[in-house]
């Protein structure tokens, strides 16, 4: 029923992916309310992957893994209200119908809003067969979320097919958004919601005093360039917590450059002429004062060494650089070379840091290849011009 084709073209990906998913159940990304019976929850669209298990039926029918709602014999048209579990700035959505290919929603739009007070109310359980209640109704009908801006406009989805089922909508809204509504016309299935952006903190009732993780996605830290992401994307480095599992962080392939025989220095760092890096762009510029680097999970594939560099730019000279790949970009070192060990949390305090001057784009460079899976930076704040508070920063394209 849901055999999926192989693709026949290859179409390049937008560059808004390389951005954080600010919607997703690990950065606590919540569905607060849905319409109409659904079959299988909408809970599922902001989970990992979708999957597919042809054997796997229910009383409700075949289990299908994203959110399902009845064929509609009623007026109207299906929806639900999604709490981003960062807000900030959405660059662009990726709307997946992986494996419904018989039955996906055949339109779609979302609408997008900013709340000063989060809802009360949010679905949680198995929601299996269920609707929502009229007392769930009558507060969410208070949000006036028919009327919230349209960042999608009503758009056609393609079925669930390999090569066919990430309806990509880029996003062009300058606001600040902590909710969605993502609309279904007029039933069907969507199987995940991916929402691409840079997160967006109120820094004014932040102390210049204290200690803040400059580089977090929740306090609006972003990956704006990479040289390798085979295994996993740099992004995760700056995600919640610990990582779950090596999927959780950064992973390049191994480098094809690297010597027959290896050799070490003084310090038993690897000479090797092989490097991979990841940029980031610091969701506030800072004077940055101790560091982590946690291997955790990667205990046969960690990297040898790493270091940090450092610069501060305005956004036209980001936008400069993102066009060149960063290469003409001259950085400071910030954390000399450092001999990494595996499946381990590398503190570095600033006694170890070479910079005693605020920076606001910082490049994680490793030696020769392998993993991390967190990456903080942990400074205090410093003044940052008018302008560039003002200024929308550019969509980077790797």
């Amino acid at each position: 029923m849901a055999e999926r084709r192989a693709s026949g073209r290859a179409v390049a990906d937008p560059d808004f992916l390389q951005f954080n998913d600010l919607a997703c159940e690990m950065v606590g990304g919540k569905v607060s309310q849905q319409t109409y019976l659904q079959i299988w929850t909408c809970l599922n669209l902001l989970r990992e992957p979708p999957q597919f298990i042809a054997s796997a039926f229910t009383d409700f029918g075949k289990w299908m893994d994203g959110w399902e709602t009845r064929r509609k014999r009623i007026s109207g048209h299906d929806w639900c209200i999604i709490q981003l579990g960062v807000p900030g700035l959405i660059h662009g959505f990726d709307v997946d119908t992986s494996f419904f290919t018989g039955n996906h929603s055949p339109h779609v739009s979302i609408q997008a809003g900013c709340l000063d007070q989060m809802p009360i109310f949010t679905l949680e359980g198995d929601r299996t067969g269920m609707a929502a209640s009229d007392s769930q109704m009558a507060a969410v009908a208070k949000l006036g979320s028919e009327a919230w801006p349209e960042l999608v406009s009503v758009s056609k989805l393609q079925p669930g097919y390999s090569d066919s089922c990430h309806n990509y909508f880029r996003v062009n809204f300058n606001r600040r958004v902590t909710h969605l509504r993502l609309n279904m016309y007029p039933d069907g299935g969507i199987a995940r919601l991916r929402v691409y952006g840079v997160g967006q903190r109120d820094w004014s009732s932040v102390s210049t005093n204290q200690l803040v993780d400059l580089v977090a996605l929740t306090n609006g830290g972003v990956c704006l360039g990479y040289s390798d992401a085979h295994f996993g994307h740099p992004r995760n480095m700056i995600g919640l917590g610990r990582a779950a599992n090596m999927a959780d962080g950064w992973e390049t392939a191994r480098r094809l450059d690297r010597p027959k025989e290896l050799k070490v220095d003084q310090q038993g760092i690897l000479q090797v002429p092989g490097r991979e890096w990841a940029v980031f762009r610091l969701g506030h510029p800072g004077l940055i004062s101790s560091i982590e680097v946690d291997t955790n999970h990667f205990k046969g594939n960690f990297p040898d060494s790493c270091r940090i560099e450092a610069c501060t730019l305005t956004p036209e000279k980001e936008a400069q650089r993102i066009r060149t790949r960063w290469n003409s970009e001259k950085w400071q070192v910030l954390l000399p070379p450092q001999k990494l060990r595996p499946h381990h949390i590398h503190h570095y305090n600033e006694a170890e840091l070479m910079l005693s001057h605020p920076v606001s784009h910082v490049r994680l460079i490793i030696a020769p290849d392998g993993g991390v899976s967190r990456l903080r930076l942990w400074g205090r704040l410093t003044p940052i011009t008018a302008a560039s508070v003002n200024q929308r920063r550019p969509t980077s394209k790797l």
